[in-house]
């Protein structure tokens, strides 16, 4: 880096965003000191010198939450780092040490302004969960319902924030000293960052969250989530009903409860299925921890994070699955190009990211289904995506997330599930039968206008094979490698398959005429019917008596 380059990143390094200090609310001095503690981190992982994958992870453990979620963030996307790195950074760690129960009792005071006697019979000292946001505390309302108090940590929004403030910089000023069009991604996963931050941290939108969820699984009598407590929610503080169930992780009490593993599994995929692809509303971290058994009901809790994807969406990507699942890579290619947002096909090597899709498909449907793994399976189509210059929507990211999550709450706990076959059995179920023809016709409207263009592209050679022929200068080559006495055998081969359509076409027709009993009739029959009765039998006739005489001359 040149002396002058070298100026142009510092300042622009340290240079203040307006818009990040309109959120962040921080001035430049705590700003520059959260840098110094991240730059010293950086150097005592000795980042300049290059990371291993462990030292990597670590690195952002030590730097705090915020960077412990974009390490998670960035375990999806393995379009932007190695899969070694992604596969590191899955095992990432948000726990941290709980916060004391005097200033959890002072943050609740503060938010409700009056005393908690008034609100709460007790509150158990020691917390339930601690993690980077917020931890949790089992509780009673005076009125007698068993809740679970969830308190953020103070200070956590700024500190986040102010965090997302340095990344942003760090990446625009790593783009202005290196040019590389790759920081474009880096960009995207802070902006994801910042949203995923701004919805765990509303504790208001997570109530009404619970409450949707609640609503649109109201019919399904396996499915919950705890209820919520507007009345007691601020945006630092939410109070839920308390689940005291079993951990989906729990596999031997569960067994020992009596309930069926592959029954929940089969019940799990199927409802987040619909989750996805018919609500359009789905939880964002379905991990072990987010997911309990009690009183023969599947409970979600931490709906701090949902997806949300559109109707439109939904629609492309079930064709995504379903062509996965029939291993259909023309139909695939299709799905994912409708399922794009923005694609430049001008700089789309059409013929390559066929062969691409294909090597994919084989390298993952080669393997027994039920080692499939359906979230790795979409995280590699959304990478030949972006690769390809066909822009996946925001909500691909959080999708693949989310069945990655589950297929490991499978794996570990409810072995000899599969997946993929549940989500297919799901599409395949769930569609109407307007839906289907709708599948049907959109794949035959694909065919056709592959067809179509082949035709097209046919058609240019036209006028030049045109001017050869009037010139005579066209000529056509064709060896059958056959005898004289082999192509008549042949010839007569033809001649009978002809007639056997006309005699069946025939008798089809006069069968309609028949049935329709148009007038004038002979022997019951209307002529027309009855004239071609008699061509159908006179044909057959000629047909039988040929094929004996043949037979006779070969003896």
């Amino acid at each position: 880096m040149s002396t002058q380059l070298g100026k142009n990143f510092v300042a622009r390094f340290f240079k203040d965003d307006e818009s990040d200090n309109e959120i962040t609310g921080l001035d430049r001095k705590n700003r520059n000191k959260r840098l110094r503690e991240i730059m010293k981190i950086a150097k005592k992982y000795r980042a300049d010198k290059g990371l291993t994958p462990k030292a990597f992870r670590l690195m952002l453990e030590e730097l705090g939450p915020t960077f412990v979620k974009a390490g998670q963030v960035l375990s999806m996307r393995s379009e932007i780092l190695p899969k070694r790195f992604t596969d590191e950074l899955t095992s990432l760690r948000s726990d941290v040490s709980p916060l004391p129960y005097d200033l959890v009792l002072q943050t609740l005071q503060q938010e409700y302004g009056r005393p908690l006697d008034e609100i709460f019979a007790s509150i158990d000292e020691h917390p339930e969960g601690s993690a980077s946001v917020a931890q949790v505390h089992r509780a009673k309302l005076v009125t007698g319902e068993d809740v679970a108090i969830k308190v953020q940590r103070p200070g956590v929004q700024e500190t986040m924030a102010q965090d997302i403030s340095i990344m942003r910089t760090l990446v625009n000023t790593i783009s202005f000293a290196t040019k590389q069009a790759q920081i474009i991604d880096l960009n995207e996963v802070v902006e994801e960052l910042w949203i995923t931050f701004q919805e765990e941290t509303d504790f208001i939108q997570e109530a009404q969250n619970l409450v949707k969820f609640a609503e649109m699984n109201k019919d399904v009598v396996y499915i919950t989530c705890p209820k919520a407590y507007p009345e007691l929610t601020t945006k630092h503080v939410i109070v839920m009903e308390y689940i005291d169930g079993i951990n989906i992780s729990q596999t031997e009490e569960l067994e020992k409860r009596g309930y069926d593993l592959k029954e929940i599994g089969l019940k799990l995929v199927d409802n987040y299925t619909t989750q996805v692809l018919e609500h359009g509303y789905f939880h964002g971290d379905p991990h072990p921890g987010n997911i309990f058994i009690r009183g023969g009901q599947i409970v979600y809790i931490d709906l701090g994070m949902m997806g949300y994807i559109s109707k439109r969406d939904a629609n492309y990507l079930k064709a995504i699955m379903y062509a996965a699942g029939e291993q259909n890579v023309p139909a695939l290619k299709e799905a994912l190009l409708n399922f794009a947002i923005e694609k430049d096909m001008a700089k789309v090597n059409h013929a390559q990211f066929l062969a691409d899709l294909d090597s994919i498909m084989s390298q993952f449907v080669s393997m027994n289904l039920r080692e499939l793994d359906v979230g790795a399976f979409l995280n590699e189509l959304f990478s030949l995506a972006a690769r390809s210059h066909v822009v996946m929507p925001s909500s691909a990211s959080m999708i693949s997330k989310g069945f990655v999550t589950l297929e490991g709450v499978l794996d570990e706990n409810i072995p000899n599930t599969n997946l993929i076959q549940i989500i297919t059995a799901h599409i395949v179920n769930e569609e109407s039968k307007g839906e289907k023809a709708q599948r049907e016709i959109n794949e035959f409207l694909a065919k056709s206008n592959l067809a179509t263009r082949g035709l097209l592209n046919a058609a240019t050679f036209v006028p030049e094979f045109m001017k050869m022929m009037t010139r005579g200068q066209l000529e056509f080559n064709m060896n059958l490698g056959m005898e004289p006495s082999q192509l008549s055998k042949m010839s007569n081969m033809a001649d009978r398959l002809a007639l056997a359509v006309i005699i069946a076409g025939l008798f089809i027709g006069s069968s309609i005429v028949y049935y329709a009993k148009i007038k004038p009739l002979i022997f019951g029959i209307p002529i027309l019917g009855f004239l071609g009765y008699l061509g159908a039998f006179i044909l057959s006739v000629i047909v039988v008596l040929d094929i004996l005489l043949t037979r006779k001359r070969m003896r």
